[in-house]
């Protein structure tokens, strides 16, 4: 899988958010340093971001399914029997945000380079080329209303591009992301205020981690 909180035992790819227990789901180490992202994310935006808004999520993921049926599963798991309905709202929103971040952080990093090319030739299938992707993703993350997120995905044998909004993942409609950025306001509004629109054309063209998206398209 991409990023997930797992059930002791159980392996996967990407950012992992561990199971060690029962309702006992951990946060997991950034993959790199706070201040890796700098100048375009700070040292500031990403301990406040991770520190507090993502801890945040997987603690009250605990609380929530703790001595019920959903503390033994997984987080995807978790996720797909949440989604929908509305008595298990709180569990469904703490669940998603927390395999969100884990996956968002991945999705990051410094020095991006270009995409590795079994990715680039599924991109150039797709959009053309690359600069088509960046503008599609651009667009999807600067005009999403509101919070959420833009993501890079597989949906059958097919690249796309998609927003969602607040908790919302595509996990629900069986897509496979591949990269994903965050348009909640506490990612970049320490660094950007209400600048969403410049945050985001740096992420994409300084902070993207094409070869986390690779690896994830070749793990679909």
């Amino acid at each position: 899988m991409n990023a997930q909180i797992q059930a002791a035992g159980t392996t996967g790819a990407g950012a992992n958010v561990t199971q060690a227990a029962a309702t006992a789901f951990t946060l997991p180490p950034l993959p790199y340093a706070a201040n890796a992202l700098e100048p375009v994310i700070s040292a500031r935006t990403v301990r406040l971001h991770y520190g507090k808004h993502n801890k945040g999520y997987v603690d009250t993921l605990n609380q929530l399914v703790a001595g019920t049926p959903f503390a033994d599963m997984s987080l995807e798991q978790l996720i797909l029997s949440t989604a929908g309905k509305p008595e298990h709202a709180r569990i469904f929103d703490n669940a998603a945000q927390a395999w969100n971040h884990a996956f968002y952080w991945r999705s990051l990093t410094a020095g991006n380079g270009a995409p590795p090319r079994a990715l680039e030739a599924c991109i150039e299938s797709t959009f053309g080329r690359l600069e088509e992707l960046k503008q599609e993703l651009g667009s999807a993350a600067t005009t999403l209303f509101g919070s959420g997120w833009a993501w890079l995905v597989l949906d059958g044998a097919k690249l796309r591009v998609v927003k969602t909004g607040n908790a919302e993942t595509p996990l629900t409609t069986h897509m496979k992301p591949l990269l994903a950025i965050d348009v909640w306001e506490h990612a970049y509004y320490l660094d950007f205020e209400n600048r969403r629109v410049d945050y985001v054309k740096r992420v994409i063209e300084e902070l993207i981690n094409w070869q986390f998206a690779a690896e994830n398209l070749g793990a679909a």
